[in-house]
């Protein structure tokens, strides 16, 4: 498709001007793409096993949603619409920077292959641009936009970061057959041997003296938040500090 055909997903009407009334939605296409991700992962979520889910023919779902791209799209601002920001800016701005935080997480945690979903160029979707208009609006009073966009892509690069490792550490462990304890008491061996070796003396006051990794996640996380919004509040001037 050229960029002279190309015609992004939110500018299509859902149906036609005439003709009959479609007999299925967009959002009934996206949820049932989501439910099959859910349970069998992203690449299961064909045209095919969607028709197959609520009882349409595959072909004729493209007059819906035109391609895959299209379809992920949407499938990834739907879920930008869990994460709850309403009331957003309260005023508070770090408690309205750790509640949206906690929801990315939380949404990520519920859906983990949003983690194999490119979305670098954004879709600017309806959830997306709610989120964009709420989130930024928190530290809009403080600081110019583009501060604005620098401090929120280290919020967000925190948040994905850490879910990111998260996802993949629990997918690890589910392929393994062992748990986090029974995966760390094979490993032991190993790292008493790199301990006693007394060649990686910074590997060994980690696993010696830090308790960060003895957290559990969710505390982890939070732990990683306040740092991060600390270095957000040296960013704002003192009354947004405050």
């Amino acid at each position: 498709m050229t960029d002279a055909e190309y015609v992004n997903i939110w500018m299509r009407p859902e149906r036609p001007a005439r003709g009959p009334k479609p007999a299925y939605t967009r959002a009934q296409i996206t949820e049932a793409a989501i439910r099959i991700a859910d349970a069998e992962g992203l690449e299961a979520a064909t045209m095919r096993r969607i028709a197959a889910e609520i009882g349409a023919g595959a072909m004729s779902l493209y007059r819906y949603v035109p391609s895959r791209d299209d379809l992920i799209m949407l499938m990834a601002d739907r879920l930008m619409g869990e994460i709850d920001v309403t009331g957003m800016p309260s005023g508070d701005w770090r408690a309205d920077l750790t509640r949206y935080a906690d929801g990315q997480r939380a949404m990520w945690l519920r859906h983990p292959w949003i983690a194999s979903v490119q979305r670098s160029l954004p879709g600017f979707g309806p959830n997306q641009l709610l989120l964009i208009e709420r989130l930024m609006g928190v530290l809009d009073p403080f600081v110019s936009i583009d501060e604005n966009l620098g401090l929120m892509a280290i919020l967000n690069g925190y948040v994905e970061g850490t879910v990111r490792e998260e996802v993949s550490s629990a997918e690890e462990l589910r392929r393994s057959g062992l748990s986090e304890p029974e995966w760390m008491a094979r490993s032991y061996p190993y790292v008493d041997r790199l301990v006693k070796s007394g060649d990686y003396p910074i590997f060994t006051k980690i696993v010696m003296e830090a308790r960060q990794p003895h957290l559990s996640r969710d505390d982890q996380f939070r732990h990683g938040l306040q740092r991060v919004l600390d270095c957000i509040a040296a960013a704002l001037p003192a009354t947004g500090s405050r």
